[in-house]
């Protein structure tokens, strides 16, 4: 009966050729992206269907609702998008959905807001989840205070990242959390001031490359690297290069080439054949340390 019914929603089978639109928060500065825009191009290739990637260049969220408008207005065979801020994207996605464009929410967001949206499913990582198992781990290092660096303040997920450190280390979230915005020379700076300020920070948190690599050179300038627990989300070549010199703990990998590559293998099933997965798809918290950074490091920037 399921079955049934997913193929009466879904358009008649195609042979190939579907157009896909995978819609992002990202501004054009953020490179951890690339990791996604790989996936789609591979999946693509594979399943012999066009995925076009689109972004608000600067990040701007009511930019972002523009185009999962515009992309709606194009008919395309499906959308995928992050849920960046429930409330700002909540209209263009559910007229996209009533349109009969089928849709997957990734990356950013919860569950329950895919679920609400009407989405099919949600590809991504619990991110107050996998904030409070980074917690855990500083928890148990003795930490009772840190400084989050949020380079992103504007997308509610990077929050949840900072408060479910806070709760998992057992303190209130407060000022603890900094808005570095994204210019590397802002982010380096501003974490090297409120370092100087609060010298007694027991641990640092970073929610990616572009607050993770600026904090690193301002805690190797302050000669405080390998001396305070630092950790972050995501990777890349010098996050990988700092888990294996010491100075990064571990970083939080929500693998984002499952992110971009599944939802189009998935889309392109449900579109051509009415089969979809039971549930959702968390493609994470795991955690790279120098034990098992030598597995990954090769494919940073490109699969991880």
């Amino acid at each position: 009966m399921a079955l049934a019914g997913l193929a009466t929603s879904a358009t008649s089978a195609q042979a190939a050729g579907e157009n896909f639109v995978l819609i992002s928060h990202a501004p054009d500065s953020d490179s951890w992206w690339n990791v996604i825009k790989n996936a789609i191009k591979v999946a693509g290739d594979q399943m012999d269907v066009n995925v076009e990637y689109r972004n608000p260049p600067t990040g701007d969220l009511a930019d972002m609702a523009r185009i999962v408008q515009q992309a709606a207005a194009s008919n395309p065979d499906g959308i995928i998008v992050t849920i960046a801020d429930f409330n700002v994207l909540k209209g263009p996605v559910e007229d996209a959905i009533a349109k009969g464009i089928p849709v997957i929410t990734i990356n950013s967001g919860t569950v329950e807001q895919s679920h609400e949206l009407g989405a099919l499913m949600h590809v991504g990582q619990p991110e107050y989840d996998a904030g409070f198992g980074a917690g855990k781990r500083m928890a148990a290092k003795g930490v009772k205070s840190f400084l989050c660096v949020n380079h992103y303040i504007t997308n509610p997920a990077s929050v949840e990242r900072c408060r479910g450190f806070a709760d998992a280390i057992g303190t209130d979230l407060g000022n603890q959390m900094i808005d570095t915005g994204l210019d590397p020379s802002e982010v380096k700076n501003k974490v090297s001031a409120y370092l100087n300020a609060h010298q007694d920070v027991g641990a640092v948190l970073a929610l990616g490359p572009n607050s993770a690599e600026p904090t690193l050179d301002a805690l190797r300038e302050l000669g405080l690297n390998g001396q305070i627990p630092f950790g972050t989300f995501d990777l890349s070549a010098k996050i990988a290069d700092g888990i294996k010199k010491g100075d990064i703990d571990f970083a939080i990998d929500q693998q984002p080439y499952l992110q971009g590559y599944l939802p189009v293998v998935i889309l392109t099933n449900y579109v051509r054949y009415g089969v979809l997965p039971s549930g959702d798809i968390n493609s994470g918290p795991g955690f790279i340390t120098k034990e098992n950074i030598g597995l990954v490091e090769k494919y940073a920037g490109e699969y991880r």
